[in-house]
Parts: structure tokens; C-alpha cells; sequence
């Protein structure tokens, strides 16, 4: 099994929510949560700094934290086949935008970022990340989980 730990950005901001575009090497693509990887030794509450920077061009505080979502992905359903399975910890911060302008990912495979619609997510080709974040910042559950996103349709890993 692989893992990864990662974190990641939801910004709601006058019923839009900031989501990249995010472009495979096979050339496929859908929408995410700004975020990543935490680096060997990096504070998750820097690398969602760090993230948004980085996928967007914009510079972010952090305003809470929203929880944790924890995911094994089987390796039948993984983006890149005859991979093993691969667990996912995700850590899910609500973050404000305070300055930059929205630009694609130096070198990166984010392609371009953008504010929609919270009302328009749910017709996109989105990453589950996206769902899981939403349902965070709707909910705001005092543990910090959120039940399971079913994976189908629209929605992809």
C-alpha cells in the first residue's frame, strides 16, 4: 500500500468556492482543492500555505481547521493502473485568499484556478477531494470526519 498525506484548501467566498484544475500526464483532467503533499518534516498548516501559493499564485491564511479524512483507495480504481492500493490522509483547512492573482502552476499540473459557483460544483468532473472539503466546511462536525463520499459518476479520485 502506498500513502500520502496531504493537505488541503477550502475557500467559500461569496457562495464561490476556489478550486485548480488539475491535468494528469495521461492528459485527463478535473477539478480539486487547491493542496498537496506535506513534505518530510513540514507543518501541515504551512504546506496548505505553501499549496496555495504554489497551484494558484495567491497568497492564503489559515482561518481553522476543518478535519481530517482518511481514504484507501483500492488499486482497482486508481488513476494510474497496476499501482498498489493507496491510502490518502487528508487534512482540510478553511483558508481566505489575501492577495495574488489566480494563475496556472509554474511547471505543475494545475492548469488554471478558478472561483465557482458552490451551486455549480456538482456538474463538474471533480477530484473527491472536493466533495469531501465541502461537506468539512458545510458541517463542520465537532470530531472533524465526515462520513464516506461515494465515489461514482462525476466524481473521481
Amino acid at each position: 500500500m502506498s500513502f500520502r498525506l496531504a493537505a488541503y484548501a477550502v475557500c467559500v467566498e461569496d457562495g464561490r468556492v476556489l478550486l485548480a484544475r488539475h491535468v494528469s500526464p495521461l492528459g485527463e483532467s478535473n477539478w480539486t482543492l487547491p493542496g498537496g503533499r506535506v513534505e518530510h518534516g513540514e507543518d501541515p498548516f504551512e504546506a496548505v500555505i505553501r499549496e496555495v501559493a504554489e497551484e494558484t499564485g495567491c497568497s492564503a491564511v489559515v482561518r481553522c481547521l476543518l478535519g481530517v479524512d482518511s481514504r484507501v483507495i483500492p488499486a482497482a480504481e486508481r488513476a494510474v493502473p497496476g499501482g498498489p492500493e493507496h491510502q490518502n490522509v487528508g487534512i482540510f483547512y478553511e483558508v481566505a485568499i489575501t492577495g495574488g492573482e489566480l494563475r496556472p502552476e509554474p511547471n505543475g499540473a494545475i492548469a488554471e484556478s478558478l472561483w465557482t459557483p458552490v451551486a455549480d460544483v456538482a456538474c463538474l468532473r471533480r477530484s473527491s477531494l472536493v466533495d469531501i472539503g465541502l461537506a468539512l466546511y458545510r458541517s463542520r462536525p465537532a470530531t472533524g470526519h465526515v462520513d464516506p463520499v461515494p465515489v461514482g459518476g462525476l466524481i473521481q479520485h
